[in-house]
């Protein structure tokens, strides 16, 4: 199936640009322009290379304005939201540029044999990343940064409805000094996807997306034998199971839930609430959430801006149908709002059981499903018996207790009396069909690198 990369404004439904696909001709450019820059580019000495990731940090910060305003037009987060983005985008080019030299240093081995070991780390070549419409520049920064760093080379597929950002992203690492054929930006279609993880030039691939999407490049990839990392979705679990400060909490779920409208893979979807706390509980959320108010995402008034689109509009408002149909309760919300935008109400959902959509799929919107629990026990059971893995967080006022549960969760983060957060610094990934490997911190760097041993003899 073919895409087209266009701007389409989610808050007032105006197509407002279009782009051309690539060609078949200018995919084959890529690959070889990326494969042919990949020599020079990693021969670099490291220290240059950091110089120009700092450099892109820079441009970042010095078009904050520019950027920010691309993105909200693409897809519909607020500008304050947007600005927020890049300035994260910004600590983590800084983070890799600034730990790049103690990050790709060798590791020696103690060995049995006699000699010396160590392990070098080196660049595998061109690399191809999937980017999606949520994070138009974090996602991008988390693959590029520390793979430009290593010394590996780019050719980036961002999705159709961001080729503004795209293209801004592009100029800026080229007017930083990454060579032009280090870095290249690629409006693709799905057939040429595939094409691009087929070659043989291309050594690894790079997702972040929807289930569907990442277990499509997947197979690809391993039937090209091809290296992958997957960020996927996620329906992470907040266990609230005691605490001194029900308001806090509260306030806390709300912001993880409703960041982004929602839109993210580690947002906060599920609330496992204990007896005692769960009336009380249902009732403050659905305070709160019938508080926010969306709209225009260029006013500051705006608490969360549209969906990305009139299509997951729709899909998010058939899942909560779904659910209504089948017997679940509606706190507060429920229906998209009137007009040509994508804009969907902060929505509390209650009494959702196995039958229902909104029980076992990702909710990808402003939509928060609240569960009584009766127990640790059964709080981690069904936290658990989710098929995704991403994120999640306890609340408990017993650090013990907590820590037990957290170890118990089957997930690739646990946040403990607080809402899921992170940093640069702090790896970021999931356990089943939330994705394989890991992005940020010092693990991020290592997907795609070859871990050469190197032993010498006495």
């Amino acid at each position: 199936m073919s895409v087209e990369y266009k701007v389409e404004n989610p808050a007032t439904g105006q197509v407002e640009a279009t782009y051309p696909l690539a060609t078949d001709a200018q995919v084959g450019e890529a690959i070889a322009r990326t494969h042919g820059a990949f020599p020079d580019w990693s021969a670099t000495p490291l220290e240059d290379r950091v110089k120009v990731i700092h450099r892109v940090a820079d441009l970042y910060q010095e078009r904050l304005e520019e950027l920010a305003a691309i993105i909200v037009r693409e897809m519909g987060k607020t500008l304050a939201e947007a600005k927020d983005e890049v300035e994260y985008v910004v600590a983590i080019y800084r983070y890799y540029a600034d730990l790049a030299p103690e990050l790709l240093a060798d590791e020696p081995l103690p060995t049995d044999g006699g000699g010396r070991a160590v392990v070098r780390k080196t660049p595998v070549g061109a690399l191809l990343g999937i980017m999606p419409w949520n994070y138009p520049y974090y996602q991008v920064a988390r693959f590029a940064g520390p793979n430009l760093l290593a010394g590996n080379t780019v050719i980036l597929k961002h999705a159709p409805q961001c080729p503004e950002s795209a293209l801004a992203m592009e100029r800026l690492f080229h007017d930083a000094g990454v060579p032009v054929d280090a870095y290249v930006n690629l409006f693709a279609s799905n057939e040429q996807v595939a094409a691009l993880i087929a070659d043989p030039r291309v050594r690894g691939v790079s997702v972040t997306g929807s289930e569907r999407a990442g277990a499509a490049v997947a197979a690809l990839a391993g039937q090209h034998l091809k290296k992958v990392v997957l960020e996927l979705g996620g329906s992470d679990p907040y266990l609230v199971l005691d605490t001194d400060d029900l308001p806090s909490v509260v306030e806390q779920c709300v912001a993880a839930r409703m960041e982004n409208a929602g839109q993210a893979c580690n947002a906060a979807k599920r609330f496992l609430v204990s007896d005692h706390l769960y009336d009380d509980f249902v009732e403050q959320l659905t305070a709160r959430m019938a508080s926010l108010a969306t709209g225009d995402p260029f006013d500051p008034a705006t608490a969360y801006g549209p969906l990305c689109s009139r299509a997951a509009l729709a899909n998010l408002a058939a899942q909560v149908d779904d659910a209504v149909a089948k017997g679940a309760t509606v706190r507060t919300g429920g229906k998209p709002l009137d007009g040509p935008g994508a804009y969907f109400p902060a929505t509390v959902l209650t009494d959702v059981t196995p039958e229902m959509r909104a029980f076992g799929e990702e909710l990808f919107g402003p939509v928060a499903v609240v569960y009584r629990v009766g127990s640790v026990d059964e709080a981690v059971e069904l936290a658990n018996g989710s098929a995704y893995g991403l994120g999640g967080a306890v609340f408990h006022t017993d650090p013990v207790v907590a820590l037990d549960v957290a170890n118990r969760l089957d997930t690739g983060m646990v946040w403990i009396n607080e809402a899921e957060g992170g940093g640069p610094e702090l790896p970021f990934g999931g356990t089943k069909r939330s994705g394989v490997g890991r992005e940020l911190g010092p693990y991020g760097i290592e997907e795609f690198l070859n871990k050469k041993l190197i032993h010498l003899p006495d």
